[in-house]
């Protein structure tokens, strides 16, 4: 039995939908034709094609259980807004990794990301009972870093030449963390950011 299940993840602002390529496809190729959004990330997107491939990896690690991707859709517009996964998922030490997350342009610094982080906190350490929820970035990019940072994750340390971006660059990765232990206190911490947000 799968330990994460494709579940649909509802809050004020924002829904998060299991991803599928077809019916979210024209809403993600619209916002992710942006070249800054791979700037930091280990993917190379520069057309629809390199979409589709990123796209459907996510959907096969889906499909095998090693990963739960989601969409994330703006309540009030309808429209979609960004995607983000869990991976790294480890059910013997209750852990999970938050990331391979991209936010369209006309969603960045809004409530979008803010409220999609909590929902899935919110489901790792009270649905899945999660210990530790892990995120990780690109060491140059500092605005993923100063969003991990400002909700209370915990910087652990920087892996050197960690891992090899498709352009072929290497890359040194900072890693963060969250306990089940933090967490009540980093809910806080989103809820407040949520409500600065208002109506």
């Amino acid at each position: 039995m799968r330990w994460i299940t494709s579940v649909t993840l509802t809050g004020t602002r924002v829904r998060m939908e299991p991803l599928d390529i077809e019916r979210h496809w024209d809403g993600l190729h619209a916002i992710a034709m942006v070249p800054e959004l791979w700037r930091y990330t280990l993917a190379d997107v520069q057309n629809a094609a390199d979409l589709r491939r990123y796209l459907d990896i996510a959907a096969k690690e889906l499909e095998e259980g090693r990963s739960m991707p989601w969409v994330t859709i703006d309540l009030a517009s309808g429209r979609v807004a960004g995607c983000t996964r869990f991976g790294t998922l480890d059910q013997h030490n209750r852990r999970v990794e938050i990331g391979w997350t991209w936010v369209g342009k006309d969603f960045q610094r809004t409530y979008v990301n803010t409220e999609a982080k909590y929902l899935m906190l919110r489901h790792a350490f009270e649905g899945l009972d999660c210990v530790r929820v892990e995120l990780k970035a690109n060491s140059k990019n500092e605005r993923s870093r100063a969003a991990m940072e400002r909700i209370g994750a915990k910087f652990e340390g920087t892996l050197r030449q960690h891992a090899v971006r498709d352009n072929g660059e290497w890359r040194d990765t900072v890693y963060y963390s969250i306990l089940a232990t933090e967490w009540g206190e980093v809910k806080g911490r989103l809820e407040r950011m949520m409500g600065g947000w208002g109506p």
